[in-house]
């Protein structure tokens, strides 16, 4: 992978995080908690996805996500161990949201499960500016 086509991957993935929180947002203020919360988690994945790619990492799946961030970014100190616990608790979430029907996400939920994500990719937005990415 070039860099210039590093650059270009990474903003792809920030686009598409810009809109999964803008249809988490939509779905929640339209009273689809289920649908919102899944939408959260991949708001943060393509965060993610686009902070691997500075390393030069295509994760193939979601926990592949997960053992990348941890193994790059939370056991280097970039992120604190915090990070991957929101990103864990979330892609947990996300499986119960889309496979579990008794499991019933509410407003108050979407509500702490947001700020959480939000401030999470806050971090990786700066990350990424700092290192002259966006």
């Amino acid at each position: 992978m070039t860099e210039e086509n590093k650059n270009i991957n990474i903003r792809e993935e920030m686009k598409r995080a810009d809109q999964s929180i803008k249809a988490a947002c939509l779905l929640y203020k339209n009273g689809f908690f289920n649908d919102a919360i899944s939408r959260l988690y991949y708001f943060l994945l393509y965060n993610i996805r686009a902070l691997l790619l500075t390393k030069g990492f295509e994760p193939k799946s979601h926990e592949g996500a997960l053992r990348l961030f941890s193994l790059y970014f939370i056991k280097t100190s970039i992120f604190e161990i915090k990070s991957s616990h929101v990103f864990s608790k979330m892609m947990k979430y996300r499986e119960e949201a889309d496979y579990n029907p008794s499991y019933l996400f509410t407003k108050e939920d979407f509500i702490i499960f947001s700020k959480e994500s939000e401030e999470l990719a806050a971090q990786i937005k700066e990350y990424l500016k700092k290192e002259g990415y966006l």
